[in-house]
């Protein structure tokens, strides 16, 4: 079990959760482009990491081009390291629709400022909000 994880390291990568099964990417701005066409469909996404959850790990964003998406996991299923920011990143899961009323947006933003350690501000979030996100299972991250 240490074998793999150690090969991935010299290689210049971390594999993280289950390994990557499908052959390429889909490019964020298809998937924004026509998200009903991939909601509850596996998909890879690539980019670079952005943010990383401080408190567990539980989830990373990645940015490719102006398009952005989170890789959320179930905590402790994988533990994306903090210092992942700058690193480029290949992530698989099955694509999640969220759509928040304005009261779960508020709850949805303050829990993830308190998470960063950033200020809130509850006027900042504007009406009901729709995110996708990917359910991650497993990613590669790549040195910088």
């Amino acid at each position: 079990m240490i074998l793999p994880l150690a090969a991935g390291l010299f290689a210049g990568e971390l594999r993280l959760g289950k390994p990557l099964s499908l052959e390429k990417p889909t490019a964020l701005d298809a998937i924004y482009a026509n998200p009903a066409k991939y909601v509850g469909q596996m998909v890879q996404v690539k980019g670079r990491v952005t943010e990383v959850c401080q408190m567990m790990g539980c989830w990373m964003a990645v940015v490719d081009g102006s398009r952005s998406i989170r890789i959320k996991v179930n905590d402790g299923d994988l533990v994306f390291p903090k210092d992942a920011p700058g690193k480029r990143a290949r992530a698989e899961g099955k694509l999640e629709k969220l759509e928040l009323t304005r009261e779960q947006a508020v709850a949805h933003a303050r829990h993830e400022a308190e998470e960063q350690g950033r200020k809130f501000n509850p006027a900042s979030v504007k009406g009901p909000v729709t995110i996708y996100q990917v359910a991650g299972i497993g990613a590669v991250l790549e040195g910088e």
